[in-house]
């Protein structure tokens, strides 16, 4: 039930690393490295309750690297494009005894263990993929002592976006566990061949993208990182029947299936998993259309050493869902800890052999991290009949509008489906009168031309009114951590929108229109100094205001305003102009030669 027991259990002579241009690396081989550099940093002086930091760039030696410290200490892969601030932060967190990093690396982290007296060691490659050199010292040599279930073999921090990260241990068991459960659920033998995308600082791409397929005696494919361009060439030289990845880059490799789908067709896989964030439901569809092979959804986090629940290989898939519990036990639970029955909408919680006992020196987070023995993910969701998961966001990321809840990944599906947007995120932005208000953020598709009004159009079509952002940004890349993931908590601070809007100059009504118009927004607003350029919105409107807006109008003109105008018109200047065009549109040509009477010399009038 350790690291050691994974990867014993390949054929001596099957090729465990593999690489299309240099010499693969047997299992028999890959044992003995990893044996001699665990060794090797021993007799330097590392021991086994040391914590090791590893920087080193994705690819074979980063794998091995990764499972040799692991054998001998904890190890800690760290991202390499933390600045210097950043390795000051995660190598004081860790205490970490040794640096590992490439030679050559110009990484700021070799400056920040030196002021931190923390040893540098260099790797550098050798033949065949995934071995090397190892150059350093740390003090003293110490005994060689095999790593035992319960200790520590992996140390990882949460990603920070609610606060300050956490310091998540991992046992040799829990790895062992968790590997288990992978390699079972997606049914991986020796026959299988992984391509390896993920960065391998990540769970991820260590759990389920090595460590799994090494426990079912499979080879690997280690890439350098997840390259669009290079992708068709590696499903043709590699010869993989599998691999894991997150949306946003199953997404790129479905806009490039969608140009050659014959290449798609024929790619070889076996299947394809998702995981680490939502799969929009019409993105896995056309997936598995274009590649003819099932898509995987599963759900995982760093504190169950990655996975939770998948969806099955061989039996019929949920889109939209994450599958039934795949390894630990799997609840929802009310914010007193009780269960709730399927279909009940609550925090999901998690208990089993490969989920972490507590987050490391840190009991208040500990105490508000566990109910009992299950651990709340924080991730919001609800089970069915059949005990399949659906996800609806994290707690901390639903939208808050007033008291009614909005999750973010169901404005986000619905926005995915517009044939113009290729990526989106929704998330929280403050409100002045309703606390919150949801707002999303668009990249369109190379070539595709779209506008925030159209989409609000769109989205009216397809979403009730509660859950329809009243913003829409279109921006040219969507803002992402380093692993591909969504930071919708982060987002309305890095575009600029965490406070609410100021109020913009006073202007007073000066058509008949803006008149009527501004008549309503008073009496229902109840708002000091009201300008025609207020948003309605902004200013606490909502559905219930809008339908007496609507309805008053009627009643005043025969005209129907629509209530999507609002979305699209949120202020009384603007508003006051589609009125006036509706009016225009069912009047004889007197009446509207009085109203262009009246609206001459209107500055309005140009729109």
């Amino acid at each position: 039930m350790t690291l050691d027991a994974i990867i014993r259990v390949g054929a001596d002579d099957m090729p465990a690393l593999v690489d299309p241009a240099r010499a693969q690396l047997s299992y028999r081989d890959l044992r003995a490295h990893v044996t001699e550099i665990a060794s090797a940093l021993a007799q330097a002086g590392v021991g086994r309750a040391d914590r090791v930091a590893i920087v080193l760039p994705n690819g074979p030696e980063a794998a091995t690297a990764f499972l040799a410290v692991a054998m001998a200490a904890a190890a800690a892969p760290l991202n390499p494009g933390y600045t210097a601030a950043e390795f000051d932060f995660y190598l004081s967190d860790l205490k970490a005894r040794a640096l590992l990093v490439e030679t050559g690396s110009t990484s700021p982290a070799i400056a920040v263990a030196r002021v931190l007296s923390i040893p540098v060691f260099e790797i550098e490659p050798l033949a065949p993929v995934g071995r090397f050199a190892l150059r350093g010292k740390a003090g003293g040599s110490v005994a060689t002592t095999a790593p035992q279930p319960s200790d520590l073999a992996l140390l990882l921090h949460t990603s920070g976006t609610t606060g300050q990260p956490k310091l998540v241990p991992i046992t040799h068991r829990q790895l062992h566990a968790s590997t288990r459960n992978i390699a079972a659920t997606l049914e991986l033998g020796p026959h299988d061949r992984g391509l390896e995308m993920m960065p391998l600082f990540h769970v991820h791409g260590l759990v389920a993208g090595l460590l799994a397929p090494l426990f079912a005696g499979s080879s690997i494919h280690c890439t350098r990182g997840f390259d669009t361009a290079a992708f068709p060439a590696w499903l043709e030289t590699v010869g993989a029947t599998w691999l894991t990845a997150v949306p946003t880059m199953l997404q790129a490799i479905l806009r490039w299936a969608e140009t050659e789908p014959d290449r798609a067709a024929r790619s070889g896989l076996r299947f394809i998993r998702s995981c680490s964030a939502a799969l929009p439901p019409h993105v896995g569809e056309r997936l598995e259309s274009l590649f003819g092979v099932p898509v995987v959804e599963a759900y995982a986090m760093t504190e169950a050493a990655h996975q939770m629940t998948s969806n099955p290989l061989s039996e019929a898939r949920r889109f939209g869902s994450v599958g039934r519990a795949a390894g630990p036990e799997v609840a929802i639970l009310d914010a007193m800890g009780r269960f709730l029955g399927p279909g009940e909408e609550g925090e999901v919680g998690v208990r089993g052999e490969n989920v972490m006992q507590g987050y490391l020196d840190d009991p208040e987070a500990n105490r508000a991290a566990f109910a009992g023995d299950w651990f709340r993910t924080g991730d919001v969701g609800r089970l069915d009949e059949d005990g399949f998961l659906r996800l609806t966001g994290r707690a901390k990321e639903m939208i808050n509008r007033g008291g009614e809840k909005v999750a973010p990944v169901e404005i986000e599906n619905v926005l995915l489906t517009h044939e113009a947007v290729a990526e989106a995120v929704a998330f929280a932005i403050p409100h002045a009168t309703l606390g919150e208000d949801a707002a999303a953020a668009v990249a369109l598709r190379p070539g595709a031309v779209a506008e925030p009004a159209s989409l609000l159009s769109f989205l009216l079509e397809r979403l009730s009114d509660h859950r329809m952002p009243r913003k829409i940004l279109l921006l040219d890349r969507i803002p992402k951590g380093p692993t591909g993931k969504l930071r919708r908590i982060e987002m309305a601070a890095q575009l600029g929108l965490d406070r609410p809007p100021a109020r913009p100059p006073h202007a007073s009504p000066a058509t008949p229109s803006e008149h009527l118009l501004f008549t309503f927004w008073t009496e229902l607003l109840a708002v000091p100094d009201l300008g025609i350029d207020d948003n309605f919105f902004d200013l606490g409107g909502n559905s219930i205001a809008a339908v007496q807006i609507v309805t008053g109008v009627r009643a005043e003109t025969g005209v129907d305003l629509p209530i999507s105008r609002f979305l699209i018109d949120p202020t009384i200047r603007s508003l006051a102009l589609t009125l006036t065009e509706l009016q225009a549109q069912s009047l004889s040509p007197e009446a509207l030669d009085r109203i262009l009477a009246e609206l001459e010399g209107s500055p309005d009038l140009a729109r």
